[in-house]
């Protein structure tokens, strides 16, 4: 069993086109969709915007269908000037940019209790994603947090904080909440807005376009299993 986790519809709707024997079920109200892909039983759900969604998504998805391994797509903003609109991202870890207990002596990023900055994905999940993108990627370090980063200075700080290549709003919770319960995950992501500052307008523009190329990398992946 895959689970394959997305923030919006677009992210994850050519997916479940192509699910057979599909059934449905909302908890919490996020609907969970399971079907077959080629040979792997998959599961998928649209977690909503933010890092509390997909924490929810990604627990009740571990303790309701066991995946074998959780795998969040969708779009991204590049941080980057070696991955570009269009191009994507395979995760080697996720941070959470925005968690900053550094008055008190931490360093930036830092979850308390358990002492975690980034968050490792698997390699071979990784690996198995590359074979399967056909367009221009990078591997490197995805940085997520509860706000839409468009501003060339805020990307620039968490850009050199973190050594981040791209940022979005889910991965780091997907991770964070993968890495308690000790399930394998991976975070690929394409690339809908530039480094430039220009955010608000690439992200219109390309989002859609980005979305679907970030599916048909899922369906091959999977296909590929």
């Amino acid at each position: 069993m895959l689970g394959i986790i997305g923030a919006m519809d677009i992210e994850i709707e050519k997916i479940n086109a192509c699910l057979k024997n599909k059934k449905e079920e909302i908890i919490s109200g996020v609907t969970y969709t399971q079907g077959t892909l080629g040979k792997c039983e998959v599961v998928t759900a649209i977690c909503g915007v933010g890092k509390v969604f997909a924490a929810i998504c990604t627990q009740t998805m571990i303790l309701r269908y066991r995946p074998d391994a959780i795998i969040n797509t969708g779009i991204a903003g590049t941080l980057s000037d070696k991955v570009g609109v269009l191009g994507s991202v395979v995760a080697t870890a996720l941070v959470q940019h925005d968690m900053d207990t550094s008055p008190l002596g931490d360093p930036k990023g830092l979850i308390s209790g358990i002492n975690v900055i980034e968050f490792p994905t698997d390699e071979t999940l990784a690996q198995k994603i590359c074979e399967n993108i056909d367009t221009p990627y990078i591997r490197g370090i995805i940085a997520s947090g509860d706000c839409f980063v468009a501003d060339i200075e805020k990307k620039g700080n968490i850009r050199d904080t973190f050594n981040a290549v791209a940022c979005e709003m889910e991965g780091a919770a997907v991770a964070h909440v993968c890495y308690m319960s000790r399930v394998p995950v991976c975070v690929v992501r394409t690339i809908s807005d530039g480094a430039d500052g220009g955010g608000e307008l690439s992200y219109e523009e390309f989002r859609v376009k980005a979305a679907d190329l970030s599916s048909e990398i899922m369906i091959k992946t999977i296909e590929s299993m």
